[in-house]
């Protein structure tokens, strides 16, 4: 189980920012001032920080130079900021995302999931992930479709990797692009287009099922 920070002065939103990922299954401490979520950081350790810009006592980006400080723990910023040169800073600073307000609850918990997926290392087992008929081992980055074998490129991988986690959800292209590129996404459509167009066409050979749908206004994810 994950544990997350959430430094957000606003109640409301902090409290159902807590309630969304707890139903994802992820314990959460909440702070409500910079000054708070910078004790509880340096008291306990988290796996992921939700953090607000606009905060009373420390402002958002005072705690994420502390933040840098005390280690490597991703941090996910949430503002009602939208400019780009805004968001390059914030990054630049060491935030891993950014999330403009207001935002969807399934947003904040999809973005969540993709940064503890990229800082959770290499286990030990070979983690091998199977829905219909697609296999994938992602320890030995091997790929097949019903015994017979796909060569994926290391991004078309990782693009399968992550919809085969959760078949049935669909994910933005900007998860798709920091999941398999480990970037920042600035509208990069046309290079995920292209690579989703590649797996599906190795896919066919070796299958005729549809395993990948566009979900319209949203992005992609693996037919349930």
């Amino acid at each position: 189980m994950s544990h997350i920070l959430i430094v957000e002065d606003d109640a409301d939103i902090n409290n159902m920012a807590a309630e969304a990922l707890a139903e994802a299954g992820h314990r959460c401490t909440q702070a409500f001032s910079g000054t708070e979520g910078l004790l509880r950081a340096r008291q306990e350790s988290f796996d992921l920080i939700v953090l607000d810009l606009m905060l009373p006592g420390l402002s958002g980006e005072r705690l994420l130079d502390k933040l840098r400080e005390l280690g490597r723990v991703p941090v996910i910023v949430l503002s009602a900021k939208d400019g780009l040169d805004s968001k390059v800073a914030l990054l630049e600073a060491g935030a891993e995302d950014y999330i403009t307000k207001p935002f969807e609850l399934k947003e904040l918990t999809a973005r969540v999931a993709v940064q503890l997926r990229r800082f959770s290392g290499p286990s030990g087992a070979a983690e091998v992930l199977f829905h219909r008929g697609l296999r994938l081992d992602s320890h030995s980055h091997r790929a097949s479709m019903n015994g017979k074998e796909i060569s994926f490129t290391k991004q078309e991988f990782q693009i399968v990797e992550l919809l085969l986690s959760h078949p049935g959800r669909a994910f933005s292209k900007q998860d798709i692009y920091q999941h398999a590129w480990e970037e920042y996404y600035i509208g990069e459509d046309k290079t995920i287009n292209v690579h989703i167009s590649n797996i599906r066409r190795k896919l066919k050979a070796v299958s005729d099922e549809e395993l990948i749908e566009t979900v319209w206004g949203v992005g992609f994810r693996l037919a349930p």
